[in-house]
């Protein structure tokens, strides 16, 4: 099967570079990394597919030039595609340990879908954050089964609150306390069989209904025998600029590679 291929010119490479300079910079402020080890594991040597798409809002082109160079730096061996067509080959999707999509809304073929969620169920691991991953392909509710939550409402757009880490023994949050946002916090529908490690209370300024909500923004669940993580936070690359973001996007994608490499973690810690 032949894809379409993102072609990175010589500007994109340039822009990928200050990418990744700009977020090793912002690595070296934050004290609470941790090391890379069993609980945060490498991506060295891991095939990654970068799939990104969808409604330009959410810049699906400038997460790629942000988080490959990342992804790279990591050891990982990464394809990236602006379409959906490699969730349909088989083959290829054998050899994946990891997705990790940006591909808001849009729409996704029978065979597209079918080939991710077998892939998923059987081991691989799926990664991804805000609308890229929980506001994709609307009409599809097996997708919606596979991820754990929808995309609803942001009342008032964008707008500044907080986060709540809620687990500090889970790595992906470990180290982690309170932040805040300047963005669209997300309503979510989600599923209550998943670990949820992160919150955002609502307030009712913008839905008086919703005073007091509690909300899941960061969580961990399983699907079959894969791993699926999910991030509320990124409407904008600039959101990832919030260092506790960052961080916990770089570790629950790690977390997310080692579907095939170690058994289901056995727990189920709903938010609700």
């Amino acid at each position: 099967m032949k894809y379409n291929r993102r072609n990175f010119l010589a500007s994109s490479a340039t822009l990928a570079m200050g990418a990744s300079l700009g977020l090793q910079a912002r690595d070296t402020k934050y004290l609470g990394s941790l090391p890379v080890n069993a609980e945060n594991p490498s991506l060295k040597g891991k095939k990654v597919l970068y799939t990104y798409g969808g409604w330009n809002g959410h810049e699906p082109n400038q997460s790629v030039e942000l988080f490959k160079p990342w992804l790279e730096s990591e050891g990982a061996e990464v394809d990236v595609f602006n379409s959906l067509e490699p969730y349909a080959d088989a083959s290829y999707m054998n050899n994946v340990d990891l997705v990790i999509q940006i591909f808001t809304m849009a729409e996704i073929s029978k065979e597209q879908e079918a080939g991710l969620l077998k892939a998923v169920k059987d081991g691989m691991g799926i990664a991804g954050w805000h609308g890229g991953l929980c506001d994709s392909f609307r009409q599809n509710v097996g997708y919606q089964f596979m991820t754990g939550g929808q995309w609803v409402a942001h009342p008032g757009g964008v707008i500044d609150y907080s986060v709540q880490v809620i687990d500090q023994k889970d790595p992906v949050t470990r180290g982690l306390g309170e932040f805040k946002m300047h963005s669209e916090q997300y309503y979510l529908h989600v599923d209550p069989n998943m670990k949820v490690l992160a919150t955002t209370t609502f307030s009712g300024d913008h839905a008086d209904w919703i005073d007091g909500c509690t909300m899941p923004v960061v969580w961990k669940k399983m699907y079959g025998m894969g791993r699926v993580f999910y991030n509320s936070l990124g409407h904008v690359m600039k959101d990832f600029e919030v260092p506790e973001a960052m961080e916990i996007m770089k570790r629950g994608i790690r977390w997310a590679s080692e579907s095939k490499y170690h058994p289901a973690e056995p727990w189920k810690k709903p938010v609700y």
